[in-house]
């Protein structure tokens, strides 16, 4: 069994004023996405400029937070909502969702690319390799915070959470899906926007997979105690939010390539009809002279 390091979910008090660890997990998250934007933005055929970047980071923020706090009020506690539809704007009483979240960051990225002047699926390819490093450090201020930890396990992985009132032994889940969500995912669309793609299968290819570890995850993540299984027994909501984002993603990889693939067949056709049509030219010339 693992011990449960001790550690106070506020990282430092100055007065009144206390600053929580999940607080600074957002500005490391927020950091690196910008460190990574930045990096991103000196290569010859960015969609955004290293001028444009701060702003960038600006808007995806402020998707992540409206929309991660209406997908969290929205998809697990609609029925309060509709009881009290002000607690929606009560953020600092806490609650996000990443599929509410995501929805957030779409939005707010179609407005920024259309600001820009800028395609949006070649804006979300820019922006997606950002997203898996906010994710990991959103996983560990979970787990700093010892909230949405695993099911009941008898593994020497297991591990007791000093606020879990019934003092199970449980899987560390949110240190699973920071491996997975974060450094995992990270690695993988790092290594595969290395080098050109069509447009939209990186956003594709993150679609597939964050869906794929997330599905895979809520089989050892405990499900929200007011909502159960949603359906066979054994679906989790967060399990029935992913399955259309595997969808999505596997679509949209299927779409970029086979668009690309079309393309490359057009152009390879006029370079082939081309020298025909100048040799025929040359031939026609030479006869009037």
């Amino acid at each position: 069994m693992l011990t449960y390091p001790q550690i106070d979910p506020v990282a430092l008090s100055i007065g009144p004023l206390s600053v929580h660890w999940y607080g600074i997990m957002y500005l490391l998250a927020f950091a690196g996405a910008w460190g990574i934007a930045m990096y991103r933005a000196g290569k010859p055929d960015a969609a955004v400029t290293k001028a444009q970047v701060e702003d960038l980071v600006m808007w995806g923020a402020m998707g992540v937070i409206l929309g991660g706090r209406f997908g969290y009020v929205v998809f697990y506690h609609f029925e309060r909502f509709l009881q009290d539809p002000v607690w929606l704007l009560r953020v600092w009483e806490g609650g996000m969702s990443f599929h509410g979240g995501l929805l957030g960051v779409i939005v707010a990225l179609a407005l920024y690319a259309r600001k820009i002047r800028q395609p949006f699926l070649l804006v979300a390819d820019f922006v997606v390799p950002m997203v898996p490093l906010g994710l990991g450090f959103g996983r560990l201020g979970n787990f700093i915070g010892q909230e949405l930890w695993g099911r009941e396990t008898s593994g020497p992985w297991g591990m007791v959470f000093p606020n879990d009132p019934e003092a199970l032994l449980r899987h560390p889940s949110q240190l699973y899906q920071a491996t997975l969500e974060g450094l995992v995912l990270l690695t993988a669309i790092l290594w595969f926007s290395a080098k050109p793609k069509p447009r939209a299968a990186v956003s594709g290819m993150f679609l597939m997979l964050y869906g794929l570890f997330r599905f895979a995850v809520e089989f050892v993540r405990d499900p929200d105690g007011h909502i159960g299984f949603d359906l066979f027994g054994w679906l989790t909501r967060g399990q029935l939010l992913s399955l259309p984002m595997i969808a999505v993603g596997v679509l949209m990889l299927a779409w970029a390539y086979d668009r690309s693939g079309r393309a490359q067949s057009a152009a390879e056709a006029i370079e082939e009809v081309s020298p025909k049509a100048g040799k025929s030219g040359r031939k026609k010339k030479s006869k009037k002279s």
